[in-house]
């Protein structure tokens, strides 16, 4: 059993030290929680679990704490998907739902799996998720000064199981500023990717990230044959043609855990019940 978790990157929200310390207290106490519930829960429930804890963080942008649209409105997206039956559910601006994930997870048992705008809120509704703002003072201040960033915060969570069954889910609040309507990669086979060889989650730029295609290359590429190291080296190197800004983590069927970023620091953090790693 392994698993593994990102926050986006850590510039996305400052680069002082106490926000540092924060953010790796907070990754070190969900992945190791994560963990714990992976051991009687399958790895499509735990990749949940760990999405829905980061959702709850206002350290990192998805859920609470995502970023303001330019009309000042929040609308979030995440996505899941199960490496097994190659099933993937997701909402694409979704409003005021506390856990965009859990909506995408109920998702999971319909035909019409991945539901953006006003259909994605109303779904959610029916379905007994009440009304629920996310924003919080730190991202009106932002949004009030109308500052950026570099608009790359997003979390993510790969988990193999002890059944040796891949999943994944990504959730985000977006970039911050953006035009109504625009359409982030976490909800994209780009952004969030697994069958039953490996399985990827990606941070950073939406445009870069859906422009590479790049979750689904790197599966595929390890479905392929190629090693997960070899997987990313190609594929970030094709990011490279247009300084594409991502950050990325995976799993393999063989239980390799694989990290990577092109513009540092994404935010992470591993465990397999006994090697512990978080970004630094």
């Amino acid at each position: 059993m392994k698993i593994i978790i990102h926050g986006g990157f850590f510039s996305e929200s400052s680069t002082n030290n106490e926000t540092k310390i924060a953010k790796q207290n907070a990754l070190e106490r969900i992945v190791k929680d994560s963990y714990q519930y992976l051991e009687t829960h399958s790895a499509v429930e735990t990749v949940v679990y760990a999405v829905s804890l980061l959702e709850n963080d206002e350290l990192f942008n998805a859920g609470i704490g995502s970023q303001i649209q330019s009309d000042g409105k929040i609308r979030m997206s995440a996505s899941l998907m199960d490496g097994e039956t190659q099933k993937m559910s997701g909402v694409i601006n979704i409003e005021e739902v506390k856990n965009p994930i859990f909506v995408a997870q109920k998702l999971m048992a319909y035909d019409d799996r991945v539901l953006g705008g006003s259909g994605a809120t109303n779904f959610a509704r029916k379905n007994g998720f009440g009304v629920f703002s996310t924003e919080i003072p730190q991202r009106k201040a932002e949004y009030e000064a109308k500052l950026k960033g570099h608009g790359a915060g997003t979390v993510g969570c790969v988990a193999l199981d002890k059944n040796e069954k891949l999943a994944v889910a990504t959730s985000t609040g977006g970039k911050g500023f953006e035009i109504p309507g625009r359409i982030s990669d976490s909800a994209t086979v780009a952004g969030n990717y697994a069958n039953e060889f490996c399985a990827v989650s990606l941070t950073g730029v939406g445009e870069d990230i859906v422009s590479n295609a790049t979750a689904a290359k790197i599966v595929t590429r390890v479905t392929d044959g190629f090693t997960v190291e070899e997987a990313f080296s190609k594929t970030f190197k094709e990011l490279k043609l247009y300084d594409g800004f991502a950050g990325a983590i995976a799993i393999s069927q063989n239980g390799t855990m694989f990290h990577q970023d092109s513009h540092p620091s994404m935010v992470f953090a591993s465990f397999d019940g006994v090697n512990f790693e978080v970004f630094n």
